[in-house]
């Protein structure tokens, strides 16, 4: 018998309560920090290596003081009679179907449940995965992620995203559709028709030249910067392009005098927006990384209205 998926709607009230209850105490273990309760009930495979859990949980502890938690899905994944030793095992569940997707599942009884702890600051998506043993269920591991970026959800930057493709502004289109895809996904094993649509519109506003795979070269008055990345900040409260160089040698030299240094990541900047323009007013401001290695040589961050890109405009 294959593994099989049932839904919270396709659960009886019993299931229903109990896999919701035991999410519930989970998570509030969490809020309050209780790591000495939340190791007592986790599964004996995932207790022996508890440091790095308790580490992650302490270090977003505190973005749940307060919040009110919901239950939002559940998900009861019977891997009980799949075949031992298989290193992927697919759960199809409900209709339209979310597929989940696992790597090296022991056989057993699982449960997915998605949580959101809203009315914070910074409101949160808490994915918890729970073992049956013994007749009663189990920590056995979890995902977070924030609901929200800069003020705005995922629905609000997918809905954005669509205006700059229609557009053909597609730079500010497809950073937005990879914010609302970091937001609308709770679990990167997580796949569903909604979200499928989602990743079809970014692919076609994916722009040919933007870093990934290859580093981006980026001519800023004669001199070539390659640009390996470019994502997101929201150190700062708005949302910040987030551009990473790697230096040549004699780039890196310059770097070591800090008035030259801040020259070459203006430049960076200017270089960008004169390519770019349409990434003005799309993002709050820009910061660079000039990297080598795993090391950040240099870094700043200016707001748009700080940068200039012409002899007739001023920061």
């Amino acid at each position: 018998m294959a593994a099989s998926c049932t839904t919270q709607a396709e659960m009886t009230a019993q299931q229903r309560d109990a896999l919701s209850s035991e999410a519930r105490a989970v998570l509030g273990q969490m809020q309050t920090g209780d790591m000495l309760s939340l190791k007592a009930n986790t599964l004996p495979t995932v207790a022996a290596d508890f440091s790095g859990i308790a580490s992650a949980i302490q270090g977003f502890s505190p973005l749940l003081h307060n919040a009110t938690i919901t239950v939002d899905d559940l998900y009861l994944l019977d891997n009980s009679t799949a075949p031992a030793g298989v290193s992927r095992v697919d759960f199809f569940c409900g209709s339209p179907v979310v597929t989940l997707n696992f790597s090296a599942l022991p056989q057993g009884i699982y449960a997915l449940a998605i949580l959101h702890a809203t009315g914070v600051p910074q409101p949160q998506q808490v994915s918890l995965i729970l073992a049956q043993a013994a007749n009663h269920w189990m920590f056995a591991g979890f995902y977070r992620k924030p609901m929200t970026e800069a003020g705005h959800s995922g629905l609000w930057y997918w809905v954005a995203a669509r205006k700059y493709a229609q557009t053909k502004m597609d730079w500010d289109a497809w950073i937005y559709y990879k914010v609302a895809m970091n937001l609308l996904d709770p679990l990167d094993f997580l796949s569903s028709q909604n979200l499928g649509k989602l990743r079809h519109e970014a692919d076609q506003a994916h722009p040919q030249a933007f870093p990934g795979a290859q580093p981006m070269s980026l001519d800023a008055s004669g001199t070539n910067f390659r640009l390996t990345a470019i994502g997101t900040s929201t150190e700062f409260g708005g949302l910040d392009l987030d551009v990473h160089y790697l230096p040549d040698a004699t780039q890196a030299a310059q770097l070591q005098n800090a008035m030259a240094a801040r020259q070459q990541v203006t430049d960076v900047m200017k270089a960008l927006l004169q390519t770019h323009p349409e990434l003005r007013s799309a993002f709050h401001g820009i910061w660079v990384h000039a990297d080598e290695g795993s090391n950040t040589l240099f870094a700043l961050e200016l707001p748009m209205a700080g940068i200039a890109t012409g002899p007739g405009q001023r920061p």
